[in-house]
């Protein structure tokens, strides 16, 4: 794919997803680092519904800490993986106390030193909170990018590090959600909506059923 069909491809991604943000409910970088790590492996609506009930109470490195183990996970039980998920965030919590002054620091190396940090999260916490230029690559961006041809890669890493290299820099801070949230809703795994996606003639996909873009653009909910 050359880099004019890129540029296309998320002009147009840009001009249908109008709000490219995170679906995770959040108001500080703390709510924002705590609900991706609870998000691993559970829908955003899930993780969601969860910290309605949590952060009214707690929704501090402090406040969650003084909950303990016994008192976080009843907030999160609903959650898959509620009982590691509660260790590794009460961790967290002790380490941002400890060593950050109760801030989330805004350095990758920090930030994957916190249990359950891994370099996606990172990735989401740097881009989203803190306004920095990463593109964290979860299941949907690994399917669209490769899919579609815009960034190829066996791994994760590769398509990250492919992204961030071809992507063009004006679209750079909302590459991410831009590709997440049309893997999302309109490129999804099993059965792609290729009749309403608005990079159907651009993308590469040998197996898609729509070779033209629709009239109007789609902007996912």
């Amino acid at each position: 794919m050359n880099a004019d069909k890129r540029q296309q491809i998320y002009a147009r991604l840009a001009q249908a997803i109008t709000q490219p943000t995170t679906e995770l409910e959040y108001h500080s970088p703390f709510e924002l680092l705590t609900a991706v790590l609870l998000s691993a492996q559970a829908t955003d609506v899930g993780v969601n519904k969860a910290t309605r009930k949590l952060f009214p109470v707690a929704n501090t490195p402090a406040a969650i800490h003084a909950l303990g183990i016994d008192g976080l996970e009843p907030y999160i039980k609903t959650i898959g993986l509620y009982r590691s998920k509660a260790r590794h965030l009460i961790e967290t919590c002790r380490l941002l106390l400890e060593q950050h002054g109760g801030e989330v620091p805004a350095d990758r190396a920090a930030l994957e030193a916190l249990p359950g940090v891994g370099r996606k999260t990172a990735n989401v916490v740097l881009n989203t909170a803190f306004g920095q230029p990463t593109i964290a690559v979860d299941t949907h961006i690994f399917r669209v990018a490769n899919r579609t041809r815009l960034a190829s890669g066996a791994t994760v890493r590769e398509v990250e590090d492919r992204l961030v290299k071809w992507t063009p820099p004006a679209y750079r801070m909302d590459a991410h959600h831009l590709l997440i949230l049309h893997g999302r809703y309109v490129c999804k795994a099993r059965k792609p909506l290729c009749e309403a996606c608005v990079i159907a003639d651009l993308c590469e996909y040998p197996e898609r059923t729509c070779r033209q873009p629709p009239g109007n653009p789609l902007q996912p909910a």
